[in-house]
């Protein structure tokens, strides 16, 4: 068989999701892979809006001997590649085995995502996928595992014990029954193993996780699809300011807007208080404005006027003192995490 014939003959593929670590990780996982791999890789590794993935492909094309290259939506996947996630961009798989990108909306407060990529190859090919979940802050990652493994496919995560992050791993192996917990080190001849004794007769796809794909490629997004993946709850959405519903068949609490926000709780509250913050520096900066316009007003008054002018202003300078104390207080523990999740 010709290469051109064999790119348009994947029937089985490797997603892997990766953050903070990422490039460590995935350095040694692909020292162990050769260009004859039978199948394409996929991976998303959380990146920054501004970061072009560039040195992380330079140093796995060094390392390795797959080919490695930023993921071109509409590209046909091949075997023996690998096709890392573009900054800012979600990476999923269309129906007829093609890369697709899209600027589809942040789930679990990060574009490109590990979920979408993951639900994605699991619709597409069902139970003939691999997911693995490497080092990484919080819990992106362990909905699509879910997906993976609903759909038939393998579940593969690093041994948190040696990840350099152990909070992905870890989630996963929690919410997850996955297949496989071992090191880095034991996964290259494991996946050739598992390769060989694919592809599988495809299993049906339950119906929450095609809507959710659907959601994620832009397809559909309307309040009739996300009701029927389930309850509307009392939040809103971070991203957008609409309502959420909380998913029924997640195996740990997560939540969806119709937009296609998606939140894991862990992220959902991180992204609360966030916006909070966001939320608390805009009213300190407005009552200070009020404070020094009451002064400034009270300046050339007299009286009564004069008077009540500086008791409002010493009320905003009260209110100023208690936002600038809560601002200042340790009530932000996990923002330190926030921004980190992003490096390799």
């Amino acid at each position: 068989m010709s290469h051109s014939q064999q790119k348009h003959t994947t029937e089985k593929v490797v997603v892997i999701g990766t953050s903070a670590g990422g490039m460590k990780a995935l350095t040694v996982l692909i020292r162990q892979i050769h260009d004859d791999f039978p199948a394409p890789i996929l991976v998303v590794q959380h990146l920054a809006a501004d970061a072009s993935g560039d040195a992380l492909l330079e140093v796995l094309n060094k390392q390795g001997m797959i080919k490695c290259h930023h993921a071109v939506n509409g590209s046909t996947l091949e075997n023996g590649h690998l096709y890392l996630a573009p900054s800012d961009h979600h990476l999923m798989i269309d129906e007829e085995h093609r890369i697709l990108t899209t600027k589809g909306a942040h789930e679990n407060r990060s574009r490109p995502a590990i979920d979408p990529l993951f639900r994605s190859a699991a619709v597409v090919f069902s139970n003939n996928v691999i997911g693995i979940l490497l080092t990484g802050y919080l819990d992106d990652g362990t909905a699509g595992m879910s997906a993976i493994k609903r759909c038939g496919g393998i579940c593969m995560i690093q041994d948190p014990q040696e990840a350099d992050y152990p909070d992905m791993p870890n989630n996963a192996l929690n919410h997850v029954d996955v297949d496989y917990c071992l090191p880095l080190s034991e996964m290259g001849s494991l996946l050739y193993d598992l390769l060989a004794e694919m592809p599988h007769k495809k299993l049906p796809i339950p119906k929450d996780i095609s809507i959710e794909t659907r959601i994620a490629k832009r397809v559909l997004s309307d309040v009739p699809a996300v009701n029927a993946l389930g309850e509307l709850v009392p939040f809103n959405c971070p991203g957008c300011g609409g309502v959420l519903w909380e998913m029924e068949n997640s195996s740990s609490k997560r939540y969806r807007c119709h937009v296609g926000h998606s939140y894991t709780a862990q992220n959902l509250i991180l992204e609360q208080a966030l916006k909070i913050e966001e939320t608390m520096w805009t009213a300190l900066r407005m009552f200070e404005e009020r404070r020094n316009m009451l002064f400034t007003f009270a300046r050339d008054q007299k009286g009564a006027i004069k008077n009540s002018a500086l008791e409002r202003a010493h009320l905003s300078q009260i209110h100023i003192d208690r936002i600038k104390a809560i601002l200042t207080g340790d009530d932000k523990g996990h923002t330190v995490g926030v921004h980190q999740q992003n490096e390799f």
